[in-house]
C-alpha cells in the first residue's frame, strides 16, 4: 500500500456539520478553537465568562452547517471576525449566503473585521452592547440580566445553641 502524502485527515474533513455525530462536531469545534486567530483571541478575553456586561457568548457554536465565531444564545446574536481572505470576491459571495442561513434560523448577526477588533476594540464591543439594548437585553454597566448566580453553600452553616 502507499502512504498518504501530508498530515493524517481529520474525521470532519469533507463532511457537512450536519451529518456529523455529536462528538465529531464536538472535536471540530476544539480544533477550531485551538487555531483561533488573534482577534478572535482578544475579542474572546472581552466576552469569556459573561464579562460584556453579563451576557453569556460561546465560541465556535454550531448552527445548522456553520460554526460561528461567537454565539450569544439568549439574544441569538452572532458574532462573525473576517480576516483579509473575507475581501475576496468569491469570500464575499459565501459569507452572505452563509449568513442568510444563519439569520433564517432567528439569529442576528454582527460582522467585523479582524483590524476593527485590533484598532478599535472599545468600539467593538460598544456596537456589540448597543446591539444587545436593541435585541431586548437591558443591560446596565456592570449588571446584566444573564450574570451568574452565586451557587448555594454544599450544607448549611453549623448551627450551635
Amino acid at each position: 500500500l502507499r502512504e498518504r502524502e501530508g498530515p493524517t485527515p481529520k474525521a470532519w474533513e469533507g463532511v457537512g456539520l450536519r451529518f456529523m455525530t455529536p462528538e465529531t462536531q464536538t472535536a471540530r469545534a476544539r480544533d477550531l478553537r485551538k487555531r483561533q486567530t488573534r482577534a478572535e483571541a482578544t475579542l474572546w478575553q472581552h466576552l469569556r465568562a459573561s464579562r460584556l456586561d453579563g451576557l453569556r457568548f460561546r465560541r465556535q457554536h454550531p448552527i445548522d452547517r456553520y460554526f460561528v465565531d461567537f454565539a450569544c444564545v439568549s439574544l441569538k446574536l452572532v458574532i462573525e471576525l473576517d480576516g483579509k481572505v473575507h475581501d475576496e470576491d468569491r469570500q464575499q459571495i459565501d459569507d452572505y449566503h452563509r449568513q442568510q442561513t444563519i439569520e433564517a434560523f432567528g439569529w442576528s448577526v454582527l460582522r467585523f473585521t479582524n483590524d476593527q477588533v485590533m484598532g478599535a476594540l472599545p468600539g467593538v464591543l460598544n456596537a456589540i452592547r448597543n446591539h444587545a439594548r436593541l435585541a431586548g437585553a437591558s443591560i446596565s454597566a456592570g449588571q446584566g440580566p444573564f450574570q451568574r448566580r452565586p451557587v448555594p453553600h454544599a450544607r448549611p452553616p453549623s448551627f450551635k445553641p
